[in-house]
This record gives C-alpha cells, sequence and structure tokens, in this order.
C-alpha cells in the first residue's frame, strides 16, 4: 500500500512537471496545420490558456477541484487530448478542409464553454477528460457518416450536452433526435425543472416525441406546478390541455374555474379517482364553515388510506388547507372576541363536531388563546364525543395525537382528558406511546411535543410524570440496546431534560447537552463585567403607550433608584444593593415615526459605551414585537414579550439570542402582570439574587394578584421544546455549542 502510495506521489510529480513544460506553449510543437486553418488553431490554444489562468492562479495547473490527482488529470485532458485532437484532425487525409475547420472551431467552442460555465457548474470541470474522449468519437462517427444519437443516449448529460452546444455535428444525421436525448437526460436528472424544460423545448421542438409522458410524470410529481402551466396560453398550456391523463385533465378543468383552482386542490386525488366533483366543491366553496367540515371529511379518508400504505395526491395541500381555514374562519374570530360572552363569542363553532374541533385544536398550538381552548374549544369537542377521550382519539384515528396531549397539558387539560377514558389502562397505553419510538419519525416535532408537555405534567400531575420519565428511561435502553444513534440521543436528551426539572438533583444542563440552563439562571450570568445588571426596556408610542410608560417611570421614582433623562429616553441606576440599570426609550408619538427614533438613539448609545443589556423587555402591542427583537441585543438572558400572542415569536427571539430565557403570553398581555414582573426581576438583581424560575413564578403569581390572564404566561422552564431542538442538534454534530457572542442592537 505504501509503494503504491508513494508511486502516485512520484507519478503526479512527473505528470505536473511535464504539464508545465507543456503549458509554456499548448501547441504540439509536432503540429503543423495548413495556413488556411492555423488562426482556428490558434483560438483553440488562447481558450487552453484562459482555462489554465482560470482559476486566478498562474501555476500552469488548472485547480477546479480539492483533490490535487484529478486537478492534474484534468490538465492533461486540457493539453494533452486537445492537442491530440489537433494533430489528428490535421493528419487525417479521410477528412475534407471544410470538416476540419468545423471540428477545429468545435473544440474552441468546447472550450470556451468550459471557460464560461465551469465555476457554475453548467460545465463540470472534471468530466473534461471524459467530454473529450466523447467528442473524438462523435467525430469519428461523423466522419463515417453515422449518427451519433446512440453513443450520446450512453454517456452522462453533463458528458453529452456540450458535445451537441459546441456546432460540430450539427449536421450529423442523429443531431436533432441526440438533442431530443439531451432534453430527456436533462429532465430525468431535474425531475422539478420538467415543465420549464418542456416550454423551452416545445418551442423550439414541437414534434418532441416524449412530451406527453414527461408533462404526465412531472404534473404526477408537482400538480401545483402542472396548474401554473396549464393555466397559461403558451405552447405548453396548450399541449397540456390535449393530454389524455386524469390527472391532468382534472388539473387543467381547475384552471378555469374563475381564479379558485387553489379551492379545489385539497381534494384532487378524491377528483381524479372520480370520488368528488368539482360541482361539489363549487357548492361549498363560498361557505367557510361547510368548505372547513368537506376539508376534514377528505382529510380523515386520506388519513385512512394512509394507514393502508396510500398516499393522497396533494395531501400536504389538503393539510395547509385546514390550517389556514380553521385558523382564518374559527381560531382568529374566537381569539378576537375574549371579552365578550361565551355564548357568543363561540357561536360559531357550534355546528362542529369532535373531529372537526379536534383539528381547529391541533393545527392551531401556539394560535389558540387558552380561554379559546379550555373554555370553548376543548368543553365541546369532549360533549360531541360522549365525553371521552378515547373516543375522540379512535374518531381522528389517533393523528397528530402528540399534539394534542402536548397542549392539553399546557392548557391544564389532560388530567381531564386522561380521566375520560373508561378502561383507564388505555390512557396508561397512551402515555407510553406518547414517549414510545420517537426515532421512527420523520421529524423532530413529536419529540419536542414530548419535551414541552413534561413541564406542564411534572407541575400538575406528579405521577404521570413520572411515569413518563420511566418510560424515557425504558426507550433509551431499547435504542442502546440497538445502537439507533437517533433514538439513543433523543431519549437521553428527553431524560436529561426530565431530570434536571428536579431541581434537587443539580442536573448542569450546559454540562451534560452543551446548553443552557432553563430552570434557573445564575446571578453572574445576568451581570456584565462591571458586576451591573442592565435592562432595556422597548416602549412604542399609540396614546395607551403613554400611559404605560408613565406608569412605568413611576414605579421606580423611590429611594431605590437614581434617574437620568433626556427627550429621548430615561434611565435608572439603582442607589441600594447591587448596581442595577434600566434604559427605557421614551413612548413618544408612532405616527411620526419618533417612537422608532428613540430607540434606535438609545441602542446606538448604549453600543458605543460598551453597555450590553441582559434582559430585554418588550412593552407594545403585538404587531411591534418584531421590531423590539430585531433590535434587541444578541447578549439578552431574558426577554420578556409583553404583547399578546408573544409566545409564538419564541423562536425568532431564540435566533437573535440563543441563550435567552423566554416570558410570553399565549393570549392577552396586561400591565398588571407585565409591570410586577419588571419589578420583581430588578429587585432580585438588587439583592444580587439568580432566578429560580419555579419559585420565582410563584412569587410573580401572588405579586400580579393571580390576574386569570397570568396562566397564559410561559415561563422558561415550559418551553423545553427549543432546547430539546438545540441540544438534539448538537448532539448529531448539526451545530455547534454556542459561545457567548457580544452582538450590537441591529446587527
Amino acid at each position: 500500500m505504501i509503494a503504491i502510495r508513494q508511486y502516485s506521489i512520484l507519478l503526479c510529480v512527473f505528470l505536473f512537471a511535464s504539464l508545465t513544460s507543456l503549458a509554456q506553449n499548448p501547441r504540439d510543437p509536432n503540429l503543423k496545420p495548413n495556413r488556411n486553418r492555423e488562426l482556428f488553431h490558434d483560438y483553440v490554444d488562447s481558450e487552453q490558456k484562459k482555462a489554465l489562468t482560470s482559476d486566478g492562479k498562474d501555476d500552469k495547473l488548472f485547480t477546479p477541484s480539492a483533490n490535487e490527482e484529478t486537478n492534474i488529470q484534468i490538465t492533461n485532458a486540457l493539453i494533452g487530448k486537445v492537442n491530440d485532437l489537433q494533430k489528428k484532425i490535421e493528419k487525417d487525409s479521410t477528412i475534407s478542409g471544410q470538416a476540419k475547420v468545423l471540428y477545429i472551431r468545435g473544440m474552441e467552442r468546447l472550450l470556451k464553454d468550459f471557460n464560461a460555465g465551469w465555476r457554475t457548474n453548467r460545465f463540470v470541470a472534471t468530466r473534461l477528460p471524459e467530454v473529450l474522449d466523447s467528442y473524438a468519437k462523435c467525430m469519428e462517427l461523423d466522419i463515417k457518416k453515422m449518427s451519433i444519437e446512440n453513443y450520446i443516449e450512453q454517456i452522462h448529460y453533463h458528458v453529452a450536452r456540450p458535445l451537441l452546444d459546441c456546432t460540430a455535428f450539427e449536421k450529423n444525421p442523429g443531431y436533432k433526435t441526440s438533442r431530443y436525448v439531451i432534453i430527456r437526460k436533462f429532465c430525468l436528472l431535474h425531475p422539478e425543472q420538467i415543465f420549464a424544460t418542456m416550454l423551452n423545448a416545445l418551442t423550439h421542438y414541437p414534434e418532441v416525441p416524449f412530451a406527453d409522458s414527461m408533462i404526465i410524470a412531472a404534473g404526477h410529481l408537482y400538480p401545483k406546478q402542472l396548474y401554473d402551466y396549464a393555466a397559461a396560453s403558451n405552447v405548453l398550456g396548450k399541449r397540456i390541455k390535449t393530454i389524455k391523463d386524469p390527472l391532468v385533465q382534472a388539473v387543467t378543468k381547475m384552471t378555469s374555474s374563475g381564479g379558485s383552482g387553489q379551492l379545489y386542490f385539497p381534494f384532487l386525488d378524491n377528483i381524479v379517482k372520480g370520488k368528488m366533483t368539482l360541482s361539489e366543491i363549487d357548492a361549498v366553496r363560498n361557505d367557510s364553515v361547510q368548505y372547513y367540515k368537506l376539508l376534514v371529511k377528505t382529510h380523515l379518508d386520506y388519513r385512512e388510506r394512509i394507514l393502508n400504505k396510500d398516499t393522497a395526491f396533494e395531501f400536504e395541500s389538503l393539510t395547509d388547507m385546514m390550517e389556514r381555514k380553521s385558523r382564518q374562519v374559527f381560531v382568529n374570530t374566537i381569539n378576537a372576541l375574549h371579552d365578550e360572552p361565551d355564548a357568543f363569542r363561540f357561536r360559531i363553532i357550534q355546528s362542529l363536531n369532535a373531529q372537526e374541533l379536534y383539528y381547529l385544536a391541533v393545527l392551531n398550538d401556539g394560535e389558540i388563546y387558552t380561554s379559546s381552548f379550555t373554555k370553548g374549544v376543548f368543553p365541546l369537542m369532549m360533549s360531541r364525543a360522549g365525553n371521552r377521550g378515547d373516543s375522540v382519539l379512535k374518531l381522528v384515528m389517533f393523528d397528530k395525537y402528540r399534539k394534542f396531549i402536548k397542549m392539553a397539558a399546557g392548557y391544564n387539560k389532560l388530567s381531564n382528558f386522561l380521566s375520560s377514558f373508561p378502561n383507564q389502562e388505555n390512557a396508561s397505553d397512551l402515555m407510553r406511546a406518547f414517549v414510545g419510538n420517537l426515532e421512527k419519525t420523520g421529524s423532530l416535532e413529536d419529540g419536542v411535543d414530548v419535551a414541552d408537555s413534561y413541564a406542564s405534567i411534572v407541575e400538575t400531575m406528579k405521577p404521570l410524570s413520572e411515569e413518563m420519565l420511566v418510560n424515557v428511561m425504558v426507550n433509551h435502553q431499547r435504542n442502546v440496546a440497538r445502537n439507533n444513534k437517533k433514538g439513543m440521543e433523543i431519549y437521553r436528551i428527553l431524560e436529561t431534560l426530565f431530570l434536571s426539572a428536579d431541581t434537587t438533583k443539580n442536573i448542569n444542563l450546559t454540562k451534560e447537552l452543551g446548553v443552557p440552563p432553563v430552570y434557573n439562571i445564575p446571578y453572574v450570568n445576568l451581570a456584565n463585567d462591571s458586576n451591573r445588571v442592565v435592562l432595556q426596556v422597548f416602549f412604542y408610542g399609540e396614546k395607551s403607550d403613554m400611559g404605560i410608560f408613565n406608569e412605568f417611570v413611576g414605579a421606580f421614582r423611590n429611594s431605590n433608584w437614581k434617574m437620568n433623562s433626556n427627550d429621548k429616553w430615561v434611565s435608572f441606576h439603582s442607589v441600594k444593593g447591587k448596581p442595577v440599570s434600566i434604559y427605557a426609550n421614551r413612548a413618544l408619538p408612532q405616527e411620526t415615526g419618533e417612537d422608532e427614533k428613540a430607540q434606535k438613539e438609545l441602542c446606538s448609545y448604549l453600543t458605543r459605551n460598551n453597555i450590553y443589556p441582559t434582559v430585554t423587555i418588550h412593552r407594545g402591542h403585538s404587531y411591534t414585537a418584531d421590531y423590539t427583537i430585531n433590535q434587541m441585543f444578541a447578549t439578552s438572558k431574558i426577554v420578556f414579550l409583553g404583547s399578546c400572542g408573544g409566545y409564538h415569536l419564541i423562536h425568532d427571539v431564540l435566533a437573535k439570542a440563543s441563550d435567552a430565557h423566554i416570558i410570553a403570553s399565549k393570549q392577552i398581555g396586561r400591565t398588571v402582570i407585565n409591570q410586577p414582573f419588571i419589578e420583581l426581576l430588578t429587585e432580585k438583581a438588587r439583592a444580587g439574587s439568580g432566578i429560580d424560575w419555579i419559585p420565582f413564578w410563584k412569587e410573580f403569581r401572588k405579586k400580579a394578584n393571580n390576574v386569570p390572564e397570568f396562566d397564559d404566561y410561559i415561563p422558561p422552564y415550559k418551553n423545553l421544546g427549543a432546547i430539546f431542538i438545540k441540544a438534539y442538534k448538537i448532539a448529531m454534530g448539526e451545530t455547534e455549542p454556542d459561545l457567548a457572542v457580544i452582538t450590537p442592537a441591529g446587527q
């Protein structure tokens, strides 16, 4: 093996020395071209020289790859094979002078394409030796007046295409049909581009023999693309309309529906199979409630087929439309009516059955308000199923059951749901299945749901949380025995997260998983190099915001704080206890953009003075939360989103400050909750205390007078799903553990 390797190295050195000599003047010294063709050979030589320097290195070696031996082979082809071809053309007496010019000019064109396209992989550089060998083969066939089609059929697309683009074989009897071969090869390599390719092909070659079969194949793979191209009035659109394939015909018919074709797509499979007609959909498409009912009915039909290993066309389109309609028609309505009497608020969902209510819930995780779920959707769903949770799951064939269990746990309804099972052994089986076989799912979503649910279950259903931990350990050992890395890591992470919920065990998540702890944040992490804790509060400029700002300022005008202010912001600095500073922009008029200017000037001031907040607080409406997240510092260790529905933005916050502990509401953000949080947090900081979230949350609840909306605020330790994803990616080598990074706001 060593001898072979040494031989390879010596061979590379020899070849490189030879090529360096040749590269000084690529022209073969033995080549004596006819004067009438000398200029064309010069053009070829010029392209050889361009290629040698096109990699930006004047080392006479073409280096498009990281492999030295490959680069030498390509350079050898670029010089040696091209020179051999030039010599062969000149010396072959059977080739006419006109044909010699054609072949030499073809080589020039081929090398031009090579120089122009190798960086973008239009011309694959490593294929150059094969391309030149194939050029010689096609030239032999062409000299004998034989078709090149069969040979083009045998070689790779990236070898064949340059041969047909170089113009040398345009008069070959197989050139046109070889063009068809190239089109077909490209379509097989890039099925997602079949429609665009066929549009171009039919424009130039209307008689392409396989056009219909390609369109049918692409249509079955990409029905939405088929719809878009069928709706066009160009040559491809007209061709599609003539094809006698059931799916193509069904989609074509949709294009004549007056712009409502997308409403048919979720039902495409049933339409193609003759189970449903467009007129049936037309009868309900303008009635949002009835249309949603038809979506759910079809989804359940498709769901049953999936269980029988039969996947329907556009199943994802159906799910997407169900999610969109359930949110637009129902969830947004009942959320917006949160202050109205229940009878009025939930009137719109009264006609829905248990399955329809179930999907309304699970498709809107993170969107549906707590009260919308607990007061409206959940009790109505249960009553529609005879107040039996097992009946609900059977009706939906256990579809998305992990998502539902996670939501029921988060909204404190899991105990009610499980206790409704007449046979409690079935409830236990369900929870075992809930944490089982997570390694077999196609994504991490189910694992995230298990992680998120545990934080709620451990507080309210202690015996169940203990069973979950045992089941996770059992699954971990099962995957260890099978040496399933994915399963081993999933369950190791879940086991560690579950154990960390017991603060007496002192589980160090940073040490065990490479992620920051979620149940506590030490004081040292909140303080900067000067041992000062810095908070930044973002205010906005609506009239209500101005009142909130004044209340905020009033809360810190006492002997514990010193206030500084200017026309853009205020700051408070502790005069007792540990050093703490609070910076807040003034809630200046929003309509003139003054609040935005104040925020930017404050961020700029903090950056210039190397003041990096570790606590960020958003005090504005939900539609302004994105502005806070965009401007917040990556040094933020605690982020409090005081707006309505801030819970939906958790992943946006983590993208900016990956170590942040996030507090947000699933529903209504209220000043009577937001202000007590700020006051309690700053008092902990002045006392030099770290934050242990579980006892902090109990104290916070009391300080907020246990107002009903308090339960909609989600503490950091209940966001285990985000930690699970991060730990899994680290464990599988998809990302590196985070390092402390200081990033100025807005960057």
